[in-house]
């Protein structure tokens, strides 16, 4: 039977033009692209979008979604559309809400501790807006350079400095949220601490945008610690050794401020990169920092690192050669997708059950004739390997998908989760029974039709 749509493309592109600003809408085909599928995905899971609305304010979203409602049309949240997981690409006919253009730092209060954004500020501005009065924004994802507040809000986004200051959901003090009917609500505000109500704050953090459009965040700011901070690599046989180090550094008391950790093939792949040769003992390297350094501290971290087998161990005070060590390790990904199509993962294990899952991935890429690149943020136990193949093969090979399904099984196994700070998305929504359990999983589709009845937010992401 043949079924025939009661409005127009034409139809609904007009309404939306009649609620927000008149430079809001975009229909460029190729801006639609260009939105609508991010650089490091294949397109699965994605399709274009009927239109952008590049936000100014408030107001232009809640327009947006009242057009949404009316024509039953979904609407994808993006701010900086840097997500590797499918959480801000377009919807076959959807609307992408852009918020990039809302970008403004509102307010820094040293007295505080505490600064106001709109979602589309970007995270290493912020910090270096607050380190001009003394403070800083701690959380430091690898694209901290690119990504915003808003998107990290979206993502629950960790990184490299999250062994000490936590990830994003432990630096964020209150919101502004405008709901999928339009209204606009606050949660949290600027104390640190509150018991009033349930913590809405907490629930919109990490939701991918399926629960409302985030469009102020009020952030905790740190000072600058005390003290000379040191940065420094040591290597090791294996992975595994490296894992059992951070280990017995993370209940030391050292309190590291960064502990990653790269495999030899990473390594390797850096040399390439960037031409070096720390590859040439084909070992493990891990990258430390400590903010507040004392000579007991190093001396302390020396003894750890060479009772677990560490090697060329260098520190440095300068922050030239610092800077430096934190370019090697934002290099990691462009110098392992170099020429080749990649699918990088994101599980975070329990402290001690690290070791045992870089064991696991070694004996499985032997097992399997893949070559593993191993990488993460070992201090709080989130491991991204990355799988390879040839760039010319456009179909994922069958090795690939059995060995991160492998991936997924063992780390959730050993008490891990299967996304540390990457998010859901479209690529992983289909394991939330197993990971969360029927009972918790129903439940979260309850929180969704509650916050989002008509299912027009971002749906099929994060929850399937």
């Amino acid at each position: 039977m043949a079924t025939f749509a009661a409005f127009s493309n034409t139809d609904i592109l007009q309404d939306l033009r009649s609620r927000v600003s008149a430079s809001a809408v975009v229909t460029d085909p190729a801006e639609l692209k260009k939105y609508s599928y991010s650089e490091n995905m294949t397109g699965e899971g994605a399709g274009l979008a009927l239109a952008i609305v590049e936000a100014q304010n408030t107001a232009d979203i809640q327009g947006a979604l009242a057009t949404a409602r009316k024509y039953h049309i979904p609407i994808v949240p993006q701010s900086a559309h840097t997500s590797t997981v499918i959480v801000a690409d377009g919807i076959p006919g959807s609307i992408i809400l852009s918020t990039i253009t809302m970008n403004h730092i509102l307010e820094i209060s040293k007295a505080d501790s505490l600064a106001v954004v709109e979602p589309g500020v970007i995270n290493g501005d912020l910090d270096q807006a607050a380190r001009k009065q003394g403070m800083f924004y701690a959380p430091d994802p690898e694209s901290k350079l690119i990504s915003s507040i808003g998107g990290n809000v979206s993502t629950n986004a960790g990184g490299m400095s999250t062994v000490r200051y936590g990830a994003t959901k432990d630096n964020i003090l209150g919101l502004k949220v405008v709901l999928a009917d339009g209204r606009e609500i606050k949660v949290g505000g600027r104390t640190l601490k509150q018991a009033f109500g349930y913590d809405l704050t907490q629930l919109f953090i990490g939701s991918e945008g399926t629960l409302g459009i985030v469009v102020e965040i009020t952030v905790k700011l740190l000072p600058i610690p005390l003290g000379t901070p040191v940065m420094g690599m040591a290597f090791f046989p294996t992975m595994t050794q490296l894992a059992e180090a951070v280990a017995a550094i993370r209940i030391s008391g050292i309190g590291p401020t960064m502990l990653e950790a790269l495999d030899g093939n990473t390594v390797a792949a850096l040399d390439t990169y960037r031409h070096t040769h720390y590859a040439d003992n084909n070992e493990s390297m891990l990258i430390f920092r400590i903010d507040s350094s004392t000579a007991e501290t190093e001396a302390l971290l020396e003894k750890m690192l060479t009772t677990h087998q560490g090697t060329h161990i260098s520190v440095t005070t300068d922050p030239q050669a610092q800077a430096d060590l934190q370019q090697m390790r934002r290099d990691m990904l462009p110098a392992v997708f170099a020429g080749q199509n990649h699918i990088m993962e994101d599980m975070a294990l329990p402290l001690s059950q690290l070791a045992p899952m870089m064991d696991y991935i070694a004996e499985l890429g032997a097992q399997l004739g893949l070559k593993i690149y191993t990488a993460g943020h070992a201090g709080d136990g989130n491991v991204h390997p990355t799988l390879v193949w040839p760039a010319d093969e456009k179909d994922v090979p069958p090795k690939i998908v059995e060995a991160l399904q492998a991936m997924f099984h063992k780390t959730l196994a050993l008490g891990g989760t299967i996304s540390g700070e990457h998010a859901v998305g479209m690529i992983k929504n289909q394991w939330n029974n197993a990971e969360l359990g029927p009972d918790v999983d129903y439940l979260q589709h309850q929180i969704k039709a509650l916050f989002d009845p008509m299912n027009i937010l971002n749906p099929k992401r994060k929850i399937n």
